[in-house]
């Protein structure tokens, strides 16, 4: 459960994830104190808000930029998700990937998705200055500098990329010691996008890499293969490593027992299946 009000016993937090700790997260089983307790279910999200259109901008045939206002007082870590809700009130979650220290605005990296009720109203109908309603932030795959020589490793495809470009600038940005190494796949060139950015972010920092893969499309400005066994050939031995997976559920499931393997302890291992609801 959720603590919203003070901090849960260090006894109730052993053996959770740094990030469910820092949520304030703790085991109910193992929970004893004789303080009220004002608490949530994991991953609650009660509360929408409202919030305005700032810009909305292509970045494959496939997959738009949405950014809204940063509504007053909304906390957030980049690569968590939100709820974004069409005028129906159907929801359906997307990562974040800005950062509030960086970015005034909530970036979003949404891809169409056949019949997709909210996908379909983000790329057909909405426009810059309307109005759209999103609940709070969600989700424990997100950067926390509790040990900042650790080396990090992060996959992902497609749209994929949108918590894992948070999370890095995140990284960055807490000036993280470790290597950093981003690979993101796509079985096409037209599939891979933000390169500039984090191209530059490799200039500017020598302990992070970025290295694009496509695994059908030749091409001499990516690598080519797929994502997951381009990093496991190029890093065979992962222990003492954490790992952030996101993108499609089969995907994130294989590559997260793949880096297991390698040594990446279950614990360390990040991931955010991007799961398709019925339309």
């Amino acid at each position: 459960m959720r603590m919203v009000d003070g901090t849960p016993p260090k006894e109730s937090q052993k053996g959770l994830k740094p990030s469910l700790i820092s949520q304030n997260y703790f085991l109910p089983c193992s929970c004893s104190t004789a303080e009220d307790m004002e608490v949530i279910l994991p991953d609650a999200a009660n509360f929408r808000v409202s919030t305005a259109v700032v810009s909305i901008d292509p970045l494959t045939s496939e997959i738009i930029r949405l950014r809204l206002e940063r509504p007053s007082g909304f906390q957030y870590h980049p690569g968590q998700y939100v709820n974004l809700y069409n005028p129906e009130g159907v929801g359906r979650s997307y990562s974040l990937a800005s950062v509030p220290v960086l970015d005034p605005f909530l970036e979003f990296h949404i891809r169409l998705v056949p019949k997709g009720q909210v996908s379909g109203w983000v790329h057909n109908t909405l426009k810059v200055g309307d109005v759209v309603s999103i609940s709070e932030a969600i989700g424990n795959c997100f950067y926390v500098g509790d040990d900042p020589q650790r080396n990090l490793l992060l996959l992902g495809t497609g749209s994929g990329l949108a918590p894992l470009y948070g999370i890095v600038r995140d990284a960055l940005h807490h000036s993280h010691k470790g290597t950093i190494k981003l690979y993101h796949g796509s079985s096409t060139m037209g599939g891979i996008y933000l390169q500039h950015e984090l191209t530059q972010l490799t200039q500017n920092h020598s302990n992070f890499h970025y290295l694009p893969c496509v695994s059908r499309e030749p091409h001499s400005a990516v690598t080519p293969g797929r994502a997951t066994a381009v990093a496991l050939e190029q890093n065979p031995k992962l222990s003492g490593w954490r790992a952030f997976i996101c993108g499609e559920p089969a995907m994130v499931k294989d590559t997260s027992r793949a880096v297991f393997l390698a040594g990446v302890s279950l614990g360390e291992i990040y991931s955010d299946p991007f799961i398709h609801s019925k339309p």
